[in-house]
């Protein structure tokens, strides 16, 4: 019997849309992961992103049969990352854990070769990485009140150091600048290894570092922690106020997530936010990321899409106004 070429044809289509769905088949009948996933981290080794990745993986890890493998590809403020991840076949296995930097990197890299938002799905939010507002022991100051008050009796009096510009240091407090009506200048430092010791030495009045740089030298005595720019006190740092006590609302903390290839299965997606939020709800996780300066933020793939957008609007309007360009 001879077949007729409609059915021919519509057996080819049949077979193509087999051949195209296997990876989401594959995932909704639990078989992913199959093999080691690769979870790509824009920074070098040690820093405060890398140490969040070395947290989770293990634990990732167990939870999903397969290692989950760091791979550092620094360079760039994380963009070298981002394109590889970007570029990688959406099938779950090669991974971004993204950052801040990320969506800001868009308004400041105008030859960016991805899109933060539209070239990955959201998997799962992780982590918020607390910044403080320190001072020299000699600044007017000890609360957000006091800081918003002194800088508005000396306009341009002052000035403030943070790793560079574009950073989520320098925007953050750019941001609570034009909320209060302040003004000081910007010190752009080469990294943030300098900026304590400048700080303490009365180099530079005010700068904007990390909780773990800030909160030894603040309980050694050597200067003021004057204000977390996250919304709420950390732990073991009660008496450092945010800066939201002195303006309603304000939040400038660092975030970091995790992406996937756009395209990405659904189910692959499912799966890893589930582990995700099994690993981020374990009973010690807060302890042990306090001590890499990080607090847990857990948000599910939808949540995070719409925080993500939200973030992304507030900085590229921020850099718009105040005409920030990467130097």
């Amino acid at each position: 019997m001879t077949t007729h070429p409609l059915t021919r044809r519509h057996a080819f289509a049949l077979a193509a849309a087999m051949l195209a769905a296997a990876p989401a088949v594959q995932a909704q009948s639990g078989t992913y992961p199959e093999r080691p996933i690769r979870l790509l981290v824009g920074y070098s080794a040690g820093g405060g992103v890398d140490a969040m990745a070395r947290l989770l993986t293990p634990r990732l890890s167990t939870l999903l049969g397969q290692q989950v493998v760091v791979e550092n590809r620094a360079g760039a403020a994380g963009l070298i990352a981002g394109d590889l991840a970007a570029k990688a076949p959406a099938d779950g296995y090669t991974l971004l854990l993204g950052d801040s930097s990320t969506l800001i990197a868009q308004y400041m890299q105008p030859k960016m070769s991805f899109d933060p938002i539209k070239s990955f799905v959201p998997v799962a939010g992780l982590f918020t990485l607390p910044l403080i507002v320190v001072a020299g022991n000699d600044f007017p100051a000890k609360t957000p009140q006091e800081l918003v008050a002194a800088l508005k009796a000396r306009p341009g009096h002052y000035s403030f150091a943070t790793s560079g510009v574009g950073t989520v240091q320098h925007l953050g407090f750019e941001l609570f600048k034009g909320k209060t009506g302040t003004f000081v200048t910007h010190i752009p430092y080469r990294g943030a290894a300098q900026i304590v010791p400048d700080v303490i030495s009365g180099q530079v009045p005010l700068g904007v570092v990390s909780a773990t740089s800030a909160l030894a030298q603040a309980k050694g005595g050597r200067l003021k922690a004057l204000a977390v720019m996250s919304p709420v006190k950390l732990a073991g740092a009660e008496d450092v106020a945010p800066l939201a006590a002195a303006v309603p609302g304000f939040d400038a903390a660092p975030r970091v997530f995790l992406l996937a290839p756009a395209g990405t299965p659904d189910a692959v997606v499912e799966r890893l936010g589930s582990a995700v939020r099994t690993v981020m709800a374990a009973p010690d996780l807060a302890q042990v990321a306090a001590q890499q300066g990080a607090v847990p933020a857990f948000e599910p793939p939808a949540e995070l899409g719409r925080s993500l957008v939200q973030e992304s609007q507030r900085w590229g309007q921020l850099i718009r106004e105040q005409n920030i360009v990467a130097q």
